[in-house]
């Protein structure tokens, strides 16, 4: 393929943002799918989410592409996917009976107390981007929806799948416990930001 033109790449519809809008319309069919409990598609629609939000990054990058527009939408398109998926998920009684309310709480609740303070670190002029600590936050949620649809298609007992359970479960705790840490982190990192302000 070759390297995009000037042209193309100041463009907002370029294929970096096209596959972040399409990340939202995943989004309502994983919403759906996980509504009639059909796992094995939900484990290949929440892959192919994630190959996308891998993809619209690299390519941006690699042809210049970036945009105000995908920097922002990119965050939100993994919030809807992610958060959302935890959200259908809970009513339903599934991931073993232990995905509980408090859990997927401290998760949407993480995200738009940081979505909100980023949004106003960078209006006020502050760079205020993902971190070590977010990234491996996103990379846990990730494993432990991809774990969470394994484990939820139809299959017999063995001992492979008490691993992937268990797996399932440390990845689901971790989610929770870096999403905590990662928060505290930013909360931190915005007042050291706002101490450090002109006129503070």
């Amino acid at each position: 393929m070759s390297a995009a033109t000037p042209q193309e790449a100041v463009t907002w519809w370029n294929l970096p943002n096209q596959l972040t809008l399409s990340r939202f319309g995943m989004a309502v069919l994983l919403f759906v799918l996980i509504s009639y409990q059909f796992w094995a598609c939900c484990l290949i629609v929440f892959v192919v989410a994630a190959i996308t939000d891998w993809l619209d990054g690299y390519l941006a990058r690699r042809w210049k592409m970036g945009t105000a527009l995908g920097r922002n939408l990119d965050p939100l398109a993994d919030k809807v996917l992610n958060c959302g998926a935890f959200i259908f998920l809970l009513p339903l009684g599934q991931a073993g009976g232990w995905l509980l309310p408090w859990m997927v709480a401290v998760i949407v609740l993480r995200e738009l107390i940081i979505t909100s303070l980023r949004s106003f670190m960078e209006t006020a002029g502050s760079k205020f981007g993902a971190d070590w600590l977010g990234k491996i936050k996103m990379v846990l949620q990730c494993a432990a929806l991809v774990a969470i649809f394994i484990l939820l298609t139809p299959h017999e007992p063995s001992p492979t799948w008490t691993a992937v359970y268990w797996l399932t479960v440390v990845l689901v705790y971790g989610t929770v416990i870096t999403t905590l840490l990662s928060g505290v982190q930013y909360l931190w990192r915005a007042v050291t930001l706002f101490g450090t302000a002109p006129g503070t």
